[in-house]
């Protein structure tokens, strides 16, 4: 920021009592910035706020900007609250988390919110969970922070009048605490960012997504919140594309991506007129978030109809889906050869992981991102596939299998491209079966099931063959052995060939659970796993096979040659 923008005027200091900021705050007039983050705090960081002010311990001061503010519907923490138009409204820029935590503790209106349900033990001057502690010295903190509900409570616990006087005081205390202020009056909007940015070093530190959102806000119209656009990004994700919890940090980054490869790069100027996009010239923060969601819808849609990954819990690594959004950002509509090279690399790049370059993770996802060439398709693939030669992969071990490892998840996406069949009705389970059962998850997990948990040697209990995928299930674990090796009422022995088979079941296998040998069936699955996961990593690796974006020229070079031949 230049040295000439500045604030203008010097902030005047103010002192405020709790209680006038609590009242300030039902009466709607403080209000929370755009840029500000979302409410972080928990019970703990509630029950320090409130255990300082008893004991006199300063809390820092507040820095407020003073401005206009509409009418609107505002939700502080807990509160909603119906705020008039002001034409004097202080928007907290320091101290957002404070004044949320006084506000709604004191608040009866949001004492059903376990991060806000703080009481004080009387007999002990310590401040508890309301919903922990029930003793009759324990009082609610709305209760005690109300002269008259206060009467009220001791006159309902005649036994805890002993404690009365020591009530009064804390109750006085919390009123009359006093928080410093600084106010201050500008219409440099630009101005109050720089120091919410700077202040961003204090306190529980946001996300860099958090800061990026609250930093470079839109500007549609909407009364969505400006803080709010990667999380919406991110519940459409999940959403309308059901492909689960993606967190903002990913999502960030690949609306950076998308703009140029270094992804590491300060995102507080972003938008600057000094700092120009070479990609996308001129574009505004509303435009880079709008086609940042559309790259990463395509993204997504490659993912679960072309690589087998259908959920994030099942992605091997995030920054794949970073370096595949950036793609998609310059290259909409891949042609089918085009989709075959690009699901090459990225199961190649997902089996060698991110050390394939210096600087880990960021490293290898700045790095990857450098290869996607705007308007060069042929560089484009052919950096991106000589980034991961032969030597740089390996198999994921299906006799060391662990849902929140990589690895893990490569086997899980190995076992659904298997297409897995009911154990129920023996058709394939549909993705939306799949989508049900994991949810939010980050882990394949919640869709797999554990048959065999007992009787086994300790080299066998990590194996992948002791899971079934299996979302939705129908029996109770225990009872999946007996199912498999029995032919069901009414189901043709092909149709139940056919479910064993879409779990990597083999006849040998069949034979140990019918002879109640768990050891044997994991022995012999884990084989029969090894064998589809090494088949479906090689299929889609494809290495030995030609790499050029376009095979026209090896086509008519064999027609050439077929017709030597024949001469």
């Amino acid at each position: 920021m230049p040295l000439t923008s500045s604030l203008g005027t010097t902030p005047t200091a103010k002192v405020y009592e709790v209680e006038e900021i609590v009242n300030l705050v039902r009466a709607g007039e403080i209000r929370i910035p755009e840029f500000q983050r979302p409410f972080r705090w928990g019970i703990e960081d509630a029950r320090r706020l409130f255990d300082s002010i008893l004991r006199g311990y300063p809390l820092g001061s507040l820095l407020l900007w003073e401005r206009p503010a509409e009418e609107a519907r505002i939700r502080l923490g807990a509160l909603q609250i119906e705020a008039p138009k002001l034409d004097r409204a202080l928007w907290v820029v320091d101290g957002q988390q404070r004044v949320t935590t006084l506000a709604n503790a004191l608040s009866p209106d949001a004492s059903h919110d376990d991060r806000f349900a703080l009481s004080l033990n009387l007999a002990t001057q310590q401040f508890v969970s309301t919903t922990a502690d029930h003793r009759a010295t324990v009082v609610p903190l709305p209760v005690l922070f109300d002269l008259q509900s206060l009467m009220q409570w001791f006159r309902d616990k005649p036994e805890a009048m002993d404690f009365f006087d020591a009530a009064t005081s804390a109750a006085k205390k919390i009123r009359q605490f006093k928080i410093p202020a600084s106010v201050v009056e500008t219409q440099d909007e630009s101005v109050l960012r720089d120091i919410f940015d700077r202040l961003n070093s204090y306190g529980k530190r946001l996300t860099r997504a958090e800061v990026f959102s609250a930093l470079h806000p839109v500007n549609d119209g909407n009364s969505r919140s400006s803080t709010s656009v990667i999380e919406e990004i991110a519940s459409y994700l999940a959403g309308d594309l059901a492909f689960g919890d993606v967190d903002g940090d990913t999502i960030l980054r690949a609306v950076l991506a998308r703009r140029g490869p270094d992804i590491s790069r300060d995102i507080r100027g972003e938008f600057d007129d000094r700092r120009e996009s070479g990609e996308f010239p001129g574009e505004d923060a509303d435009t880079a978030y709008h086609e940042a969601q559309n790259s990463l819808e395509l993204a997504v849609n490659f993912l679960q109809r072309h690589a087998d990954v259908p959920h994030f819990a099942f992605l091997p690594y995030r920054h794949l889906l970073i370096v595949l959004a950036r793609f998609f950002a310059h290259y909409r509509e891949p042609t089918e050869r085009e989709v075959q090279l690009l699901r090459r690399w990225f199961w190649r790049a997902a089996a060698a992981g991110p050390e394939l370059f210096p600087g880990s993770t960021t490293g290898t996802a700045r790095a990857l991102c450098a290869r996607v060439v705007p308007g060069n398709r042929n560089e484009t693939f052919a950096g991106l596939l000589a980034a991961v030669p032969r030597e740089k992969v390996g198999y994921p071990d299906v006799a060391n299998f662990r849902s929140n490892h990589a690895t893990g998840k490569m086997i899980a996406c190995s076992m659904w491209a298997l297409h897995p069949r009911s154990l129920r009705d023996t058709l394939i389970i549909e993705r939306s079966s799949l989508i049900e059962a994991v949810g939010n998850a980050q882990t394949p997990r919640p869709a797999m099931t554990a048959i065999i948990s007992r009787g086994l040697p300790q080299e066998l209990t990590g194996a992948a063959a002791r899971w079934l995928l299996v979302p939705g299930l129908e029996y109770a674990p225990s009872e999946v052995p007996g199912v498999l090796a029995t032919l069901p009422q009414g189901i043709s022995d092909s149709a139940w060939r056919s479910v064993r088979e879409s779990h990597a079941i083999s006849e040998e296998s069949v034979s140990a659970l019918a002879r109640g040998d768990s050891e044997k069936f994991v022995r012999s699955r884990t084989e029969s796993l090894r064998e589809a996961t090494i088949h479906f990593m090689d299929s889609r690796w494809e290495y030995g096979f030609e790499e050029t974006l376009s095979l026209d020229a090896f086509i008519v070079d064999d027609l050439e040659s077929e017709n030597s031949l024949s001469d």
